[in-house]
């Protein structure tokens, strides 16, 4: 298929206005297609020749201003429109079109515990041209309404409140104007939890077979919802914008969720089947959060043009993390940014596919889904972090009052948005810009703490290598001297880098923290003395904020091969025994498994440091024996059984039905130790399929088919390898799954021979699929445990000699720079 360059958009956008959209739906053509049709009417302000995009199976017929075209004249997803008078248009298209199973455009699902069918589309970046024709550029916003023809039984969601008409006819209000991609629909046999807030209708949606989950956590949702909705009206000057509120937990969902205006949809995994901790709680929270603040960033005011994603992402990323903190009970949200998401943005912009958080262009819709990212959510959110902490929070909100009332239901650029926030404030907002958004990479900051003279005093100067002004803070601790020992803070010190003179700190103290509160995006480094109280003290620091800036810090230092990997695994071993907070918890125990001892230890080591962290993991659940801490207990679980190294124990949970103490065994952790032990040789066929009798699930599907790709038999391995590559069967989800089962470090030898077959099939099945299949293949089907000279070898070879799909290339580049990391820090 063809993509849209940058000049095209701006041409079509100076040639058109498209006023409104008609689209009538038809679900009950059958299982593989649809029916489409639609009415697209518009006006040129010239006369010229342009396009409309769509990707039918068939092009049953179109007329312009009632004069019939020639459907063959439909080359990939572009129909020509030739000869265009200057003036009001009309254009109509009939056409079948094609469900997904890959998540993208109209996707459907039938649940395997009833047999229930669902669909819902998903039309992000270029995705609209699956479901109906359009002009689908961000920028030619346009009216849309919509209509459905739905089996009996169903219940069909849009962007605005829906009516059933009868017999399974549904028509949707009208849409203010927006943009082509954010256009949705949901529809099926729903499970729905329905109220009113300030008016408003408010809705939550599921499958029948999720309901008594959804049930179960209704209020909660509803709460965080209702919290954040009161909350944003607060903070904007422009009210919420659309005329209802649904929010709809559809299945095998690529992203977290979508923004859809007045329709929200998320992955059904944030109905929670099985047990989860309050962080993950936190993060559901937090997406719907997220989600809501697109309402305003990206939905109410869109981006021109994909070089501004930025303008949507960064902005939701740090106002869901903020107003959950002002508006709901999950107040520590900062640090599972600092732990998980802020770890992210760090990684992906020292990679060689780093860009700017705005970069000057982006010259196709390829290669804006490739800035979906790390940098664009997590480093920009942190910009903006730093930005509130250098501009103040009244002057930042006033500039994005002004930037709403200037470009409400329009779209903007990132100049747009500084020219607001600069009638706002005295600050230079447009240098700051400069210097934050337009350039790549992350900046270090190491201390430097000398003596001041003779009277015991010391001072601070901080070499800033990278070229970002920075607000930070310095914590200075010292040894608490009473009977809890541990570290108190004396003072926090707020600097301006780069510095002009040194910064006085007092007497010495045991240790000096840059950054302290995380409110810059750099990498910290620590000066001997005050590593060495970090090595024998770190779960002493009083906040869990300051103990995740010094963790990230431990973690940076480990990839970039100045502290041994080693020495990370006795610090945790140490220290998170004592940990309190959960993110924490989660965070280093998920790096000290996945990167070290799967990565960045060598093989022989690896025995010994699963050890290590299956003695800490017994230690964590020995502590919360007595049910005070259920979440540090069921990461712990978790845990124990993904590195054990030995089957015992884990089958006797398994054959028991739980955790000696608790918890009982969900299917969640059913599936992880059953997964575990087929990794371990300690399983078998006839043992898969009676766990999926016993959960026949969605999830239990995914569950089984991680098992059997998992199990260490060279007919299991070469029947998972069909699975994904030979074959088209598997959804998005079920290929995710089964390329998580196939790879694993305890089987290095026995999968060694796919390692070079890998590029060849990758190549196949990103170019047949595309590109949902393709980023999860580059994800998590990339041999990643293959950590040898060999396996880079063939993958630069891949890059250089074959031309891979954008959206594999970009994760090939990732996963091979990760790989590159690894040897580096092997060899360091």
């Amino acid at each position: 298929m063809s993509v849209l360059t940058r000049d095209e958009a701006l041409i079509r956008a100076q040639l058109l206005d498209v006023h409104r959209y008609t689209i009538e739906l038809d679900l009950t053509t059958g299982d593989e297609t649809f029916d489409s049709r639609t009415v697209i009417r518009f006006s040129a302000r010239t006369a010229g020749d342009t396009f409309v995009e769509l990707k039918p199976v068939e092009l049953r017929s179109v007329t312009l201003d009632g004069q019939p075209l020639d459907p063959e004249t439909l080359d990939q997803d572009r129909l020509p429109l030739k000869n265009l008078t200057a003036g009001e248009h009309e254009l109509r298209l009939d056409t079948v079109m094609r469900y997904s199973r890959t998540g993208e455009g109209m996707h459907r699902f039938t649940d395997p515990t009833d047999g229930e069918t669902y669909v819902y589309t998903q039309l992000f970046l270029d995705d609209m041209q699956r479901v109906f024709a359009a002009f689908d550029q961000p920028d030619l916003k346009a009216v849309f309404e919509l209509s459905v023809k739905a089996p009996e039984g169903w219940t069909v969601l849009a962007n605005g409140v829906t009516e059933h008409l009868g017999e399974g006819r549904w028509q949707a209000a009208p849409t203010p104007l927006i943009s082509t991609y954010l256009v949705a629909v949901a529809a099926g046999p729903w499970h729905s939890v329905r109220t009113e807030h300030r008016g408003l209708p408010f809705g939550i949606h599921c499958r029948r077979s999720l309901a008594p989950y959804l049930d179960a956590d209704a209020e909660e949702i509803l709460d965080v919802t209702r919290a954040c909705f009161d909350r944003f009206h607060e903070k904007f000057e422009e009210p919420y914008p659309f005329d209802s509120y649904d929010q709809a937990f559809v299945p095998e969902f690529n992203a977290g969720a979508m923004e859809n205006p007045g329709l929200v949809t998320f992955r059904d995994e944030f109905v929670y089947r099985s047990a989860v901790t309050d962080t993950e709680r936190q993060t559901r929270a937090m997406v719907i959060a997220h989600e809501m603040a697109h309402m305003w960033f990206g939905d109410l005011v869109t981006l021109k043009w994909w070089d501004d994603i930025w303008l949507n992402e960064s902005f939701a990323e740090y106002m869901g993390y903020q107003t959950i903190i002002e508006a709901t009970r999950f107040t520590d949200t900062w640090v599972d940014f600092g732990v998980a998401r802020k770890a992210w943005g760090y990684d992906a912009d020292q990679r060689p596919s780093t860009h700017p958080v705005a970069p000057d262009a982006v010259d196709d819709t390829a290669s804006a889904l490739l800035n979906f990212d790390g940098i664009s959510y997590a480093k920009g959110a942190s910009a903006l972090r730093q930005l509130v902490a250098w501009l103040g929070e009244k002057d930042f909100l006033a500039g994005i009052n002004i930037h709403f009332a200037r470009h409400r239901f329009a779209n903007a650029t990132l100049a747009d948005f500084i020219d607001s926030l600069a009638a706002a404030t005295d600050r230079d907002v447009h240098a700051w810009a400069d210097a934050w958004l337009r350039t790549t990479g992350v900046d270090t900051l190491v201390p430097a703490v000398t003596a001041g003279g003779d009277n015991g005093t010391y001072a601070l100067t901080v070499d800033r290598r990278g070229s970002r002004p920075h607000r930070v803070t310095v914590g200075l601790y010292d040894h608490d001297l009473g009977d809890e020992g541990g570290l108190v803070l004396r003072e926090r010190v707020d600097l301006d880098l780069p510095q002009t003179i040194p910064q006085s700190i007092g007497k010495r103290p045991a240790l000096l923290l840059l950054n302290d509160g995380d409110l810059t995006y750099a990498k910290v480094r620590f000066d001997a003395e005050s590593f060495e109280t970090v090595r024998t003290g770190l779960s002493g620091l009083p906040e869990p904020l300051t103990r995740a800036v010094v963790w990230n810090a431990l973690r940076d230092a480990v990839r970039d091969g100045e502290l041994p990997p080693s020495a990370y695994l006795e610090t945790a071993r140490a220290h998170l025994p004592r940990e309190t907070d959960l993110a924490l918890v989660q965070g280093v125990l998920a790096f000290a498994s996945g990167h070290i001892a799967d990565r960045y230890l060598e093989p022989g080591k690896r025995s010994a440091a699963l050890a290590t962290l299956s003695s800490l993991c017994r230690d964590l659940i020995r502590r919360t024996e007595d049910g005070d801490n259920p979440g540090l207990r069921l990461i712990a679980v978790r845990h124990f059984i993904d590195v054990a190294a030995h089957p015992d124990t884990i089958a006797a949970w398994l054959a028991d039905g739980t955790v000696p103490g608790g918890p009982e065994l969900d299917p969640e952790l059913r599936w992880r130790i059953l997964g575990r032990l087929a990794v371990l040789g300690a399983t078998d066929e006839a043992a898969i399929a009676a766990e999926l009798d016993r959960d026949p699930s969605a999830t239990g599907q995914e569950g089984a088919a991680r098992c059997r790709a998992a199990l260490p038999d060279p007919e299991a391995k070469r029947a998972a390898w069909e699975a994904m590559f030979a074959t088209d069967d598997l959804s998005n989800y079920l290929f995710t799954a089964t390329a998580q089962g196939f790879w694993q470090p305890e089987q290095a030898d026995l999968v060694r021979e796919y390692v070079p077959r890998y590029y060849q099939d990758a190549l196949a099945v990103a170019a047949r699929r595309g590109p949902a299949i393709a980023a999860v293949t580059g994800r998590y089907a990339f041999p990643s445990y293959a950590v040898d000279a060999e396996n880079l070898a063939l993958g630069e070879a891949c890059l250089r000699d074959a031309d891979p799909i954008t959206a594999l290339r970009r994760r090939l580049v990732d996963e091979l720079d990760d790989l590159a990391r690894a040897l580096r820090v092997r060899g360091a």
